[in-house]
């Protein structure tokens, strides 16, 4: 067993990291699935979308050809209506609560319907917002990622003057980096950013990265107010004896070196085991095997039914040959010349519910073994407590601490997205952005005059 690169042809790369949902392939095809559509009153599918997209009317704009008016419906709610299509788990969502459910049959492909329009948009750079007049104000966002990019240009549209303050080399954070690359890829990502930042008022200054070549006391000198959006940072440790073995892999780190090379470049094991169920556990899963590697098999501590990933993502782990093994929980990694050999677990069963109210896992003395030869841990993500307590923002357990008005315990600063909320979907941080931007509007008008 070895981890090794470019295991497959170029031609296999590319067909198993194809667009996973592809869009409609013409203008009849959508307006068939639109016309399904029973354009409910009330809808439930837009109680079931975070940032409260008018489905029915984007739908019915699709019906009579209205794309433009559908794009703008769609991007009016949510900027990252595109990106939001490809990668929200829309069967829990928008389709999730779809009326045709109840009927036991197809719900409306909605995320596909989205796609149509709102990459239809940014294909032609359709400008459907105007910009108003300058206020003279200006807003400092930290982190180029959906949360930031939302607010940032719910602030442009209003007449405020955005910087957004980024670490990477390029924006979209999570989309840009953290999601599977047969989900959205990087140059869908980068067209992404260039039609949000179109409207213009948007400067974004890159490898800044707060706490290091940034500084909170100058952003508050020079800004009139700072939007903090610095979603959560690496991996949490799963503390076990061989964690630090060559081949024990963090999964952010393994789907960001995945991202931004060459797919023949990014090396994966003969026998991969993956610690995690969310989402990103899945992204890594399917990956692996996309990567070329012989067996992947998922370690969960608990069952299926307390999984926090969807039952989709689930599929395209099994329907890709990965393995999953419930009630077990790594125990140990044992290695040989530093190099990773195999896996402890220790079988678990359910106990009483936690303070989430999933059941705890219990372990029963009993263990098993696995050879493998890479362990990627998708465990959860750390936030930045060490970072936030410097800058003396309050926070609990590193999620920041905001009010019903977005704002922090320091005036003029406000924050949210994963940085508050500790790791939610795309969707999620697009609307904590709206949010904040509506809050911070009244925040700086309201200083006008100062």
């Amino acid at each position: 067993m070895a981890i090794l690169n470019n295991r497959l042809s170029q031609e296999q790369y590319a067909e198993n990291f194809s667009d996973e949902k592809p869009a409609f392939e013409n203008k009849t095809a959508a307006i068939v699935e639109a016309n399904r559509c029973l354009f409910c009153y009330d809808a439930p599918c837009i109680k079931g979308c975070p940032t409260s997209i008018d489905i029915p009317k984007f739908i019915k704009q699709i019906t009579t050809d209205n794309v433009k008016g559908s794009a703008h419906t769609i991007l009016i709610s949510n900027i990252f209506g595109a990106g939001c299509a490809r990668v929200c788990p829309v069967e829990k969502l928008c389709e999730g609560n779809c009326v045709y459910n109840l009927l036991e049959e197809e719900p409306i492909q909605i995320a596909r319907l989205q796609r149509y329009s709102s990459e239809m948009a940014i294909e032609n750079n359709w400008q459907l917002f105007e910009r108003k007049k300058s206020t003279g104000k200006k807003v400092a966002v930290v982190g180029a990622g959906p949360a930031g990019l939302s607010c940032a240009h719910v602030l442009s549209r209003e007449g405020i003057d955005v910087t957004i303050f980024e670490k990477e080399e390029k924006g979209g954070g999570l989309m840009t980096y953290g999601i599977a690359a047969y989900k959205v890829s990087p140059e869908f990502c980068e067209d992404e950013l260039a039609f949000i930042t179109s409207l213009g008022g948007i400067d974004i200054q890159y490898k800044q990265e707060l706490g290091k070549n940034l500084s909170l006391d100058e952003l508050q000198k020079n800004f009139d107010a700072v939007y903090l959006a610095i979603g959560v940072g690496e991996t949490s440790k799963i503390n076990i004896p061989g964690e630090e073995l060559n081949g024990v892999v963090d999964a952010i780190r393994f789907i960001h070196e995945l991202r931004t090379q060459d797919f023949n470049k990014t090396a994966v094991g003969d026998s991969v085991a993956v610690i995690g169920m969310g989402m990103t556990a899945i992204d890594a899963a399917t990956q692996s095997k996309r990567l070329g590697a012989k067996e992947v098999t998922m370690l969960y501590r608990r069952t299926e039914d307390e999984m926090p990933c969807t039952e989709y993502e689930l599929s395209i782990a099994k329907q890709d040959g990965c393995s999953i093994i419930w009630l077990a929980a790594p125990k140990e990694i044992i290695g040989e010349n530093g190099k990773v050999k195999s896996i402890i677990c220790s079988k678990m069963k359910l106990g009483d519910p936690d303070a989430s109210g999933r059941r705890s896992p219990v372990d029963t003395g009993e263990i098993f073994t696995l050879d493998v030869d890479m362990v990627i841990k998708a465990t959860g993500q750390k936030p930045f407590e060490e970072l936030l307590n410097s800058l003396n923002i309050k926070n609990v357990k590193g999620r920041i601490s905001i009010d019903e008005n977005c704002a922090t315990n320091i005036k003029g600063i406000f924050a949210g997205g994963d940085a508050v909320n500790g790791g939610k979907e795309v969707v999620n941080a697009v609307q904590a952005g709206k949010d904040a931007a509506s809050a911070i509007m009244k925040y700086v008008l309201s200083r006008i005059h100062e």
